[in-house]
């Protein structure tokens, strides 16, 4: 099945170059077809000139503002059976394909996958709370699905889904502007098959938002719209606020100065070894299953962790 990696990009300059070498450092070796495709949302710094430097990378623009204006037009310019939908600020950990694939070809009913982030520029104390709120919401997850029977649990920036069935249901809301797109696209395409959130998908993910806007608020308005979309149909909160390093730089901090771990990072014409992390945390450890609602991997999906 062909891959299809959309990410969505707005001023994104200083990370969208290691979230493309962390994905074509898991490709180097695969078998299977795959694009990746980069969305520039109307960026004023050079993310559409950094994404195009890499071979076959894509670079789609989308001037109209919004997460999922972003996702709709990658998603139209794709041509893969698999649409993996990430942030610019992401990057794979090791076995995140694997994963993918395997779980795809094993369950054809599987329409949907999605793991955790792991803050790969948080403190630890910051990642501890992280998986205590996702231990939370796989139990609201467990709720909403075997008794409510309304829905699934996705996160935004870490979700695969199967081509038809994100044809099947229109596609990405562009109304929805930023909260509430991941539990809207987990609500819709729960009526066209399994729906599965396993703790053996992590992806690394930049806690700069949690940084910005403090832990409690963040984690509080994110429950708020997941419980709204639920509800209501619609996310309680309209606007959101955008965090990007240029803001920092903007302020006289640099990336680094506020913590973020060094990356080497390879030059798109090199033929240098991809993306190799430095610092970052253990995905085996940060996101454990000891204590969480769910302890098996996707071999228990049927049974905890997949909708449908």
């Amino acid at each position: 099945m062909k891959l299809s990696f959309v990410i969505p990009a707005y001023n994104e300059a200083t990370t969208i170059g290691p979230c493309l070498d962390s994905i074509l450092s898991a490709l180097e070796g695969q078998r299977g077809d795959s694009e990746i495709i980069v969305v520039d949302n109307g960026s004023s710094d050079d993310t559409a000139e950094i994404a195009g430097r890499y071979p076959g990378v894509t670079v789609v623009t989308e001037p109209r503002k919004g997460i999922t204006f972003a996702r709709q037009a990658g998603f139209a310019k794709s041509s893969g059976e698999l649409i993996a939908n990430l942030d610019a600020d992401t990057r794979l950990t090791p076995g995140w394909l694997e994963t993918v694939r395997r779980a795809f070809a094993r369950d054809p009913q599987l329409v949907c996958l999605s793991g955790p982030f792991i803050y790969y520029d948080a403190p630890r104390s910051v990642r501890i709370c992280t998986r205590l709120f996702y231990a939370a919401g796989f139990l609201t997850y467990l709720v909403n699905r075997f008794l409510l029977r309304a829905g699934s649990l996705v996160q935004g920036g870490n979700f695969i889904c199967r081509r038809w069935a994100l044809e099947r249901i229109g596609g990405f809301d562009t109304s929805i502007h930023f909260y509430g797109e991941d539990t809207d696209i987990a609500q819709r395409l729960h009526r066209q098959g399994k729906v599965a959130f396993t703790f053996r998908l992590p992806i690394y993910a930049s806690g700069r938002r949690i940084a910005a806007e403090g832990l409690v608020a963040t984690g509080a308005r994110y429950a708020l719209n997941y419980f709204w979309v639920l509800v209501v149909g619609r996310p309680f909160t309209q606007e959101s606020t955008d965090i990007r390093p240029s803001q920092a730089r903007a302020r006289g901090t640099s990336p680094a100065e506020r913590g973020i771990p060094s990356l080497q990072r390879r030059s798109p014409r090199s033929d240098r070894p991809a993306w190799t992390p430095r610092s970052l945390p253990d995905p085996g450890r940060d996101i454990s299953t000891e204590g969480a609602p769910c302890s098996g991997g996707l071999e228990a999906l049927p049974k905890t962790a997949a909708n449908g």
